[in-house]
């Protein structure tokens, strides 16, 4: 964890450095790309701004990720043990990815409002599709040795699912969630772009239009702050998940 945590820290200094170099070489003006310092003092000056912001962005991004992982393990175990319903359920899934989330960003404003709910919509819709889709094709290329061993075993469905189904498919659906982490924040922040008074993307408009570049720099900073804490905690819990899955290697084995 405190080499994961160094390394990060070392690819922050070196894009910080990078981007102050970019700005030396080219002498962009301010107005279009303001150097790290001027965004540092933008992020002390604003901070309670880009505290209040940022938490309602965050909390987006959270009901986002939770419904988006409820909704998708409950569909992907409905195709898994259901037939009629994988028939039904796939063509759905794949037609909703058909549609780019984003064109449909306007409408979840007018239906749902210019609250939480249409920026929580577009989060859930963003994450639905990757956690559903990897945690059916695991829990469909479960070893089916030990699927004979739990029938051999007297296991009944339930236990079978419990016990053998799904911790062979978490791997597969801890892979999708990671996917959801890192895509979440767009889901949010594009509904706050359509339609919104508050949070990260509100005040990125807000900034842009009265030509505070800085202010925009510290908003997109802290976006990045929060996308970057929501990706790692969760890794970090995913492996805790799923203890028996090595760091390096393809094995989906299950807890004995």
């Amino acid at each position: 964890m405190i080499r994961r945590l160094l390394r990060l820290a070392t690819v922050v200094v070196c894009l910080i450095f990078l981007w102050q170099a970019i700005i030396w070489a080219s002498g962009v003006p301010p107005y279009i790309l303001p150097g790290p310092l001027a965004v540092f003092d933008a992020i002390g000056d604003k901070w309670r701004l880009l505290l209040m912001h940022g938490s309602i962005t965050l909390f987006e991004i959270l009901c986002g990720l939770l419904l988006g992982c409820l909704f998708g393990g409950v569909s992907a175990l409905t195709m898994a043990y259901f037939r009629p319903a994988r028939r039904w359920l796939l063509p759905v899934l794949v037609m909703s990815q058909s549609v780019p989330v984003f064109a449909l960003a306007p409408l979840l404003v007018l239906w749902l409002g210019y609250g939480m709910a249409s920026k929580i919509a577009m989060a859930t819709l963003i994450i639905y599709f990757p956690v559903a889709t990897t945690f059916y094709d695991g829990l469909r290329r479960t070893d089916p040795g030990w699927m004979d061993l739990a029938r051999t075993m007297d296991a009944s469905r339930w236990m079978a699912l419990r016990h053998v189904r799904i911790p062979a498919a978490l791997p597969a659906a801890a892979s999708g969630i990671r996917v959801a982490a890192a895509v979440a924040p767009i889901g949010a922040v594009v509904g706050e772009w359509v339609g919104s008074s508050a949070g990260l993307g509100y005040l990125m408009l807000h900034a842009n239009a009265r030509m505070q570049i800085d202010v925009l720099f510290a908003a997109l900073a802290t976006l990045s702050l929060i996308s970057i804490t929501i990706y790692f905690s969760l890794d970090v819990a995913l492996h805790r998940l799923t203890p028996w899955q090595p760091d390096k290697g393809v094995s989906t084995r299950p807890p004995r």
